[in-house]
């Protein structure tokens, strides 16, 4: 064969490959501006924009967390949002906008997250979270309290349960697990056969330690909103994506977007590895709503019913159709069974 036939050839190869890689990302481009022409319910829904008193809160560890207090000042107790992972307080933006009329809000940025400052690799556990929690009560909620944590958030109050027991009962007087769970993570079968699962958990956690170490390069690509992003996160972040608003998605993927990946990086290993299941022995006696939806892959519904079964009395509520982001994909339902437990919380503290 002569060269210049083998050149020829290898430019057909060559431009067969870059034609069905343009003709994918057209076909990607295409259904994402479908989906964008589609209903939006939430298009006027002013996402991100609530805002608080900002009050800053100093950890013992000397940092300075962002926090917001919203609602009346005089209102009996004080509900406060622990956010979730690569979130920020801003994904609590349903229940704020429902309840700060009747209720005392604390919304604050976990470490590293949303404008939080960073912290050194060492700092970044679940017990700190939990510190930081504590911080957060001190400085913000010094009466009666109801806490309310999504994913990450849920493990916080399940570490300040392990480290402050005294707290609940007469000062913490309600506790809201959403979408979260005790531990084990690392066998969530991610909705695959469970071989497929094992050696995902095997390559995930290897590949974002590596995304951490070259951060700066990762984030140049990051900074720049994708279709792939777009997508991935409507199809696995929500219950139902052919109904959640591209608005909604957008919101979240940035404020994920916005996570470092270092910060994802240095909390993923640590989030494998949480087990607080002996803590919730603390929460017996006080009212306690776990809630999960029902197509909920990331911390699913059997993480949920197994807290259920070690809180006695807790009330377990999953939301059909729903996936991780419950609290922003179905916020009527959850708002509802925060203020049921906001009820219970207010009579047991009249009691």
């Amino acid at each position: 064969m002569t060269t210049r036939r083998r050149v020829g050839i290898a430019g057909a190869i060559v431009g067969a490959a870059s034609a069905g890689v343009a003709a994918a990302a057209l076909a990607k481009r295409y259904a994402v501006g479908r989906i964008r022409l589609g209903p939006d319910p939430e298009a006027n829904e002013p996402l991100g924009e609530l805002r608080g008193r900002p009050t800053p809160v100093t950890t013992s560890d000397g940092l300075e967390l962002y926090a917001e207090v919203d609602g009346p000042e005089d209102a009996p107790l004080t509900v406060v949002f622990c956010h979730g992972y690569t979130l920020n307080l801003d994904s609590w933006h349903y229940q704020r906008r429902d309840l700060k009329e009747t209720d005392r809000l604390v919304l604050w940025d976990q470490r590293c997250h949303g404008r939080s400052p960073r912290c050194a690799k060492e700092h970044c556990t679940v017990d700190r979270l939990g510190e930081d929690l504590y911080d957060v009560l001190q400085q913000l909620a010094p009466g009666p309290v109801v806490l309310v944590g999504h994913s990450m958030g849920g493990m916080t109050i399940m570490a300040l349960a392990d480290r402050h027991p005294e707290l609940f009962g007469e000062r913490i007087r309600g506790v809201a697990l959403v979408s979260t769970s005790a531990g084990k993570l690392a066998e969530v079968t991610l909705g695959l056969p469970a071989l497929l699962a094992k050696m995902v958990h095997r390559t995930v956690r290897p590949t974002v330690a590596v995304l951490g170490r070259g951060s700066a390069l990762v984030e140049r690509g990051r900074q720049v909103g994708t279709d792939v992003a777009f997508l991935s996160l409507r199809h696995l972040g929500f219950g139902d994506p052919r109904n959640v608003s591209p608005t909604l998605v957008d919101f979240v993927e940035v404020m994920i977007r916005s996570t470092p990946m270092d910060v994802i990086a240095d909390f993923y290993p640590l989030l494998m590895s949480h087990d607080k299941l002996a803590a919730l022995d603390v929460l017996d006696g006080v009212p306690t709503t776990i809630l999960v939806g029902e197509k909920d892959w990331l911390t699913p519904p059997d993480h949920s019913k197994a807290m259920a079964e070690a809180v006695a009395g807790s009330t377990l509520v999953t939301v059909p159709g729903s996936s991780h982001l419950v609290q922003l994909e179905h916020p009527g339902i959850v708002n509802e069974a925060l203020r049921e437990l906001i009820r219970r919380a207010a009579r047991q503290g009249a009691a």
